[in-house]
């Protein structure tokens, strides 16, 4: 049934009123609607909105009309076949299938699949894409502006695709590099550690050594032969779901979904599906949980860390509402048990962190899955602790009261499902089905979802969740893993003894579930009503203006039912630091909300959202820190308050700053295991010319910070102007008015940042024809490269950054076509701008892509070629015509979210010139012309201004000696 209060919370679409398109196709034959397919042998309510179809050689459909975005219809084709449908000698053919097929086929000439696409207004990659698990593969579309005859070429293009792919020599030669490539980039030790815990977990069964991935040995021996072999074997009618969510008549996506697979045909008879088996104990097993295989996994500079399963054997279950509630109270057990392991790593336990999860894994398990992150080298004491937690939640039934905590957010996930079912986005809905197909379950209307729960509210007893607990931990057998970074450390026999020792329960890690009221907090101070309320004269959005200086926008939006998205800008963001204090940027933004405000804690802040939606998002950014946070309408005046009680009444904690410090300095060293690492930890403190307050830092850096030190460098930047408020969604204005009067209209008047305090952060690295080498302790046969070129910044130059970003996807689908496509050098490289609003300069377009390192010197070489070609003559037509298409397309879907407008007049009433150049915005990225485009090129890349980095494996640093 799909049961996922937390994909509730991610919904980020809005809804908009769905036009009709008259079918062209004739009428479907195979729809039956008194008996829809993934409904059979359930009680569970049929959801009326979804309509389902079987045609007589075997394919099953599902349409839908939906109107988010608007225009758009997602379509999601999926085959039955995945990596555990691979011979030992076929591994990672269902995943190189898959990148043929988008390679040539029936009605799609070679390499024609991204310009089509983008032809026709889909973005590659986001809009045009595939995945292959271990149990399916599934094709997806989300197409744009989806009028009769896109929509009919688009599923003839599918149908070709999915039927008749050519799989021939040169198409298998030039895909070939290109999966290899994606295998290269993704390795590494965080690979090699999935990989070990997956053979080690899975032992016995074939999800332990198949990763859709596959190996380097089955990929090169591959044949067209061999490729077509596993195309004829299980891309059949039978194996085939077709789902089609959108703003069409879903008549008509039904006959269109007929049109092209109902003749269909395969010969033979379809193979049976290969027996996935199942845990298994040890041979000396004896009584529960018997302690089956272990591993100690030691890669070094990675983090230490735990994992261990509880392993049963899958079975396809009777997905009915009685299954569902059993799975609810399952659902509690777990979040009772989570919250209690957080509760005690945040009183400065053995761990940093931890969790236990019940997951079906790829039809293969029915597992309880527990991870820990042990704080140091003793990993015993860590592991120790947590199964006490456990095994007192196993032995004693928890309070009504925690119950009733963890019912609250259930109760405000399940509502706001149903308030939200307006605004899911087609491509999701068609995501949530073909998953119920893959777990072999059906589907629920939020509504029976939410009744369902409601029903059974009287189920949810001490006692019951008692033995759901411990029924989730009791299993066929138990593996382990272990992850460190020493060489014996540990054995596999120490990590069975610790998993086999009998631990005493340990109560002392639950909390109190007694209720907080908002009502009993401190005011912040006296309301002040506004001094200004006046239209910003934008899509009848409100300024605010308070005598303290605060300004406020606010936005009724009548198409979000239910929907608010709460954000404060304030302060200086990175400005606002001395380099002395860099240290304090990275622990701030992990520990700066869990350091709590006036008379709340961390604990306590989260026992007064239960109940509520509210969210407390921190990020810093160049010129200014943001907190912000998706609410619902009942919940807006609460959310405000808690942002600025923040600013008003910080509190300062230690334990959170400790805690931080922990996890940065584990995370350290793990940098240096891959090139994306370096990268990542790097590439923003070299683009700007090595700013302290861009670097990652050290660990050494870390352990010189301290609690004390933290608030004092902290508590003065909360206190910093211009604060800036938004409150954008299903609000009533007035009574919003009220609560930012009672809220941030009460703060005392926010200082002004001294202006010799100012640091500007517009450095950029000196230009190099030679890059500068950086070197990695990971795998041989990976490198990164950079290369970048400093452009502007401010607001006032709004459209061209716009057009930068043009110039960019150009430049990147050049990268993409001569890298990936023709040389299969790397496989997602890539060409991005940034550029800073809230300064005046610091921008860059930076190409940078992950390869191996002899393909560095061509990678760079071709950059620079692009480079240069594109401001000698610009991109053609055609070219700018692939770009502008989808951007036009994917401005149309996403403004008719609130988000959207935010995002684009955040700082709008400090900084006029975001309301100036808001107008031109449609037309700054689809309007350009090749002469616009090339004048960009030709002004900023430059070739001696361009900055070159190459990350290599350390061996060629000895090589090089």
């Amino acid at each position: 049934m799909l049961l996922s209060p937390a994909a509730v919370q991610a919904q980020q679409a809005a809804p908009t009123v769905s036009v009709a398109v008259e079918p062209s196709a004739p009428q479907p034959q195979y729809l039956k609607p008194d008996d829809p397919w993934i409904y059979r042998g359930t009680d569970i309510p049929v959801d009326k909105e979804w309509l389902f179809g079987e045609m007589p050689n075997g394919v099953r459909y599902a349409v839908r009309r939906n109107g988010v975005p608007p225009d758009q219809v997602s379509i999601r084709i999926r085959i039955d076949a995945g990596s555990l449908n691979e011979t030992d000698d076929e591994r990672g053919y269902a995943h190189l299938l898959e990148h043929l097929t988008f390679r040539q086929s029936k009605y799609m000439a070679e390499g024609q699949a991204i310009p089509i696409w983008q032809r026709l207004g889909a973005t590659f990659g986001s809009d045009t894409n595939a995945e292959t698990t271990p149990t399916q593969t599934v094709f997806k579309l989300d197409l744009p502006n989806a009028r009769p005859a896109a929509l009919d070429e688009s599923m003839k293009l599918l149908s070709g695709m999915i039927r008749e792919p050519t799989l021939s020599a040169s198409n298998l030669a030039a895909d070939l590099p290109i999966v290899l490539a994606e295998k290269r980039e993704n390795s590494g030790a965080g690979t090699r550690i999935a990989e070990a815990t997956r053979s080690t977990f899975f032992h016995g069964q074939r999800l332990a050594d198949r990763a859709p991935i596959g190996t380097i040995k089955t990929l090169k021996t591959a044949t067209p032969e061999s490729v077509r072999a596993f195309h004829q074997k299980w891309y059949r009618p039978e194996n085939t779901v077709i789902v089609a969510v959108g703003d069409v008549d879903p008549q008509q996506l039904a006959a269109l979904t007929e049109e092209y697979f109902a003749d269909w045909k395969v010969a033979g008879k379809a193979p049976a599906a290969p027996d996935f088996g199942k845990p298994e104990a040890p041979d000396d097993a004896k009584g529960p949980n018997p302690v089956g295989r272990t591993r100690v996994i030691v890669e070094p500079g990675q983090p230490r860390g735990i994992s261990y399963a509880i392993l049963r054997p899958w079975e396809q279950v009777t997905d009915n509402l009685e299954y569902n509630r059993g799975l609810l109270i399952d659902g509690i057990a777990q979040a009772i048990i989570n919250r209690r392991l957080e509760a005690r790593a945040r009183s400065g336990g053995s761990y940093l962190m931890a969790s236990a999860q019940q997951r079906d894994v790829s039809r293969s398990v029915d597992g309880t899955f527990v991870s820990i992150t042990p704080l140091g080298d003793d990993w015993q004491a860590a592991l120790h602790d947590v199964r006490a937690v456990i095994a007192d939640a196993i032995t004693t039934p928890p309070t009504q009261e925690e119950i009733d905590r963890e019912l609250a957010a259930y109760n405000v996930a399940f509502a706001n499902q149903v308030e939200q079912r307006a605004l899911l986005a087609g491509g999701q809905l068609g995501d949530d089905l073909v998953q119920a197909v893959d777990i072999r379950e059906s589907i629920a209307a939020p509504e029976t979802i939410l009744n369902v729960f409601k029903n059974m509210r009287d189920r949810f007893t001490p006692e019951a969740v008692l033995e759901h607990t411990q029924r989730l931990f009791q299993g066929t057998v138990v593996r382990g893993a272990l992850v460190t970074p020493v060489a014996g450390e540990a054995s596999e026999a120490d990590l069975r003894k610790a998993l086999n020792h009998k631990v005493e329960a340990d109560g002392n890690s639950r909390i109190s579930a007694e209720s907080i009221s908002f009502a009993d907090l401190p005011p912040i101070g006296e309301p002040a009503d506004p001094v200004e309320r006046a239209p910003l004269g934008v899509l009848g959005s409100e300024k605010i203006t308070y005598a303290n200086g605060v300004k406020a926008l606010i936005w009724r939006t009548n198409n979000e039912p239910g929907r608010v998205t709460v954000r404060v800008r304030f302060g200086h963001g990175l400005q606002g630091f001395s380099p002395e204090d860099a240290a304090y940027i990275e622990l701030g933004q992990m520990a700066l909300v869990g350091s709590g405000l006036g008379p709340l804690g961390q604990e306590e802040l989260d026992r007064i959202s239960t109940g509520r939606m509210l969210g407390f998002d921190f990020s810093i950014e160049d010129g200014h820190f943001t907190f912000e946070a998706r609410t619902r309408s009942a919940d807006v005046a609460d959310q405000l308050y808690l942002f600025a009680a923040k600013l008003a009444m910080p509190r300062w904690d230690a334990n959170p700053v400790e805690r931080a410090k922990a996890a940065s300095t584990l995370s350290y060293d793990s940098y240096n295991a891959t090139a994306s690492g370096i990268l990542s930890r790097d590439l923003n403190w070299l683009l700007h010319n090595r700013d302290p307050r861009y670097a990652t830092p050290t660990p050494a850096q870390i352990q010189a910070t301290t609690a004390e030190g933290f608030r004092e460098v902290w508590e003065p930047l909360l206190k910093q102007g211009p604060v800036e408020v938004m409150v954008f969604g299903d609000i009533d204005p007035d009574q919003t008015v009220a609560a930012l009067s009672r809220t941030f209209g009460a703060l005392p008047p926010p200082t002004a940042l001294p202006g010799d305090t100012v640091t500007e952060l517009d450095g950029f690295p000196a230009a190099n024809d030679d890059p500068l080498i950086l070197y990695h302790q990971g795998d041989k046969d990976q490198a990164a490269v950079a290369i970048a070129w400093p452009t502007g910044g401010g607001s006032d130059r709004l459209p061209e950054s716009r057009k930068l970003e043009i110039l960019a996807d150009v430049f990147s689908n050049r990268l993409l076509n001569a890298v990936r496509e023709k040389e299969g050098a790397s496989y997602a490289p890539q060409v991005g701008s940034n550029w800073p609003l809230d300064m005046n300069s610091g921008g860059h377009l930076l190409a940078l892509a992950q390869l191996s390192p002899a393909n560095v010197p061509a990678f760079i070489q071709e950059a620079d070629k692009i480079a240069a070609d594109l401001a000698t003559n610009g991109p053609t037509a055609d070219e700018l015509a692939l770009v502008t298409g989808p951007m036009r397309q994917l401005i149309n879907r996403i403004q008719t979210g609130h988000t959207f407008w935010m995002n684009e007049l955040a700082g709008a009433t400090i900084d006029p010139q975001r309301v100036r150049h808001l107008p031109s915005l449609l037309n700054d990225y689809t309007n350009v012309t090749p002469e616009e485009i090339r004048s960009l090129a030709a002004k900023y890349l430059v070739k001696d201004k361009a900055w070159h980095l190459a990350i290599l494996p350390k061996d060629t640093a000895a090589a090089n000696r």
